[in-house]
């Protein structure tokens, strides 16, 4: 064996390590089940008290605490339809129902068991396939990168089932919103009518706690209204673990979760929001059960959380091997080792070879002991399922304050907060839905960061976009991808009309 590897798998093991692990994959969980709260945050706050620890012992928190995050948003999604991080958008939408019929446990044992997979999964590329895939992913120029978030956001056409034309409605809104701020390129100030708290643009998360949580909490208090009482939610427990059925219905939503995710993951700014959604859209389409999804589907649960925990091992790849950041956690990360004089990319695994293989065997025992925490206290997480909605809801409605505004430590972001949730609520009344909305403003910066760069480096030829064969390939997905909704109805109505 490679004494490097045999000595970061001794380093990573050790005691001190391994409670650094543990304790990173609670705070993680805790964290990410807050509305508001993100890992980023969580990982900010924590980062004073690396300064003071071994270099090992610090990655090993930070670890714990990035991949526990991970699975934590997906408990808010499921148990309150709120989710605590980006990436739990789209766990919320089968989550959320099967915990509404009284199957929480179930849903809740289903993401667990599919966010270890992806996260393990990932570990498997980063130990193994990490420098060829790092080097793949640098391959991709700014045309490529437009193709991929292109690709991602023609989904929108596949979660506007009832209407396209309402799907495209609010895809469309979520695109101009995210046109306020300032120019990515020039910097010049666009749609702020003169007030300084619009130049740095709408907070992604601010406007999803909106989105999310004020219908919800106003859904719930008519709910209060109506039966005269405290409402109590639906507090179904069952079984924790999956069983042998489920296991057979998600093993391929996972598998392409996990794919999807560690690919997408590896991608420089790409992130854990376009892998769950790329993800949950085509496990919805290679299912034979399509039509349950956004009802309560289990396969509609493993292929995000597969998704978005597989992403934490592929953004680890080219931190690690190229000193590229995949997502800002990553980007936080080289941060915390810079500290220690640990500089990531290809003279790590030389210099430091001992030292890079404890970051990934640390990142094993992350995704392990995120496993054992969320099991372990699972039964007592699912409890806030019975709390009486009259003090949940304003508990939540505080930490959404909270959140909002802890988010730049201004009150501007709560009225905008506010905003969304009439937004959204508006949105619930029209029957428009919110999803198309979410999955713009996660890739609508993106996208048009990538359009301006290659326009301006092939000064205005938009052929760029076809003459590389990633892009072309994303491109000929996105097509796929817009068309497969009319070739499914058209599909429907032969096979309806054939029955008749």
């Amino acid at each position: 064996m490679n004494p490097d590897i045999f000595q970061g798998m001794i380093q990573a093991t050790h005691p001190t390590g391994l409670i650094a692990t543990a304790f990173g994959s609670l705070l993680g969980l805790t964290v990410g089940m807050i509305p508001g709260m993100t890992i980023s945050a969580g990982i900010i706050i924590v980062l004073p008290l690396t300064f003071v620890l071994e270099p090992a012992i610090s990655i090993s928190l930070l670890l714990g605490l990035y991949a526990g995050g991970m699975m934590g948003g997906s408990f808010s999604a499921i148990l309150l339809n709120i989710p605590g991080t980006p990436s739990a958008s789209a766990t919320a939408m089968d989550g959320h129902p099967m915990a509404r019929r009284g199957e929480a446990g179930r849903a809740l044992g289903t993401a667990i068991i599919a966010s270890f997979t992806g996260g393990l999964f990932s570990f498997i590329c980063l130990y193994f396939i990490a420098p060829s895939l790092a080097e793949l992913a640098l391959q991709f120029r700014a045309p490529d990168l437009f193709g991929l978030v292109f690709f991602g956001l023609t989904i929108i056409c596949s979660f506007a089932t009832k209407s396209i034309i309402k799907g495209l409605l609010s895809g469309l809104i979520g695109l101009i919103i995210v046109t306020i701020g300032q120019d990515p390129i020039m910097g010049n100030p666009r749609f702020t009518f003169g007030d300084p708290d619009l130049l740095s643009g709408i907070h992604f998360l601010t406007a999803m706690i909106g989105l999310f949580a004020i219908p919800q909490l106003m859904d719930n208090l008519l709910e209060i209204v109506k039966r005269k009482t405290s409402y109590r939610a639906e507090s179904g427990f069952g079984n924790i673990l999956p069983t042998l059925t489920d296991l057979k219905s998600i093993r391929l939503p996972t598998a392409i979760g996990a794919f999807i995710g560690t690919f997408i993951g590896i991608l420089p700014g790409a992130g854990g929001p376009i892998a769950a959604f790329i993800s949950y859209d085509y496990a919805k389409k290679s299912c034979k059960n399509a039509d349950s999804f956004g009802k309560g589907a289990v396969e509609g649960i493993a292929a995000p959380e597969a998704a978005n925990n597989a992403v934490t091992g592929g953004a680890l790849i080219p931190m690690m091997t190229l000193g590229i950041p995949g997502d800002p956690i990553t980007a936080i990360l080289i941060g915390a080792l810079l500290v220690h004089g640990l500089a990531p990319g290809p003279l790590l695994f030389m210099e430091q070879g001992d030292f890079a293989y404890t970051i990934i065997f640390s990142f094993f025992w992350a995704n392990i002991f995120t496993l054992i925490v969320a099991l372990s206290s699972l039964r007592l997480l699912v409890k806030v399922l019975a709390t009486p909605k009259s003090i949940l809801m304003p508990t939540i409605a505080l930490l959404c304050v909270i959140g909002s505004y802890a988010l730049r430590n201004s009150f501007f972001d709560v009225y905008i907060m506010f905003f969304f949730g009439l937004l959204g609520i508006s949105m619930q009344w029209l029957q428009i839905p919110v999803v198309p909305l979410l999955l713009a403003l996660v890739l609508g910066k993106q996208l048009e960061e990538h359009l301006r760069v290659s326009l301006t480096a092939s000064k205005g030829d938009f052929t760029v976009f076809f003459t590389s064969p990633f892009s072309l390939f994303f491109l000929c997905l996105s097509v796929v991808s817009i068309l497969w909704p009319f070739i499914s109805a058209r599909r429907k109505k032969i096979t309806a009309a054939a029955v008749n």
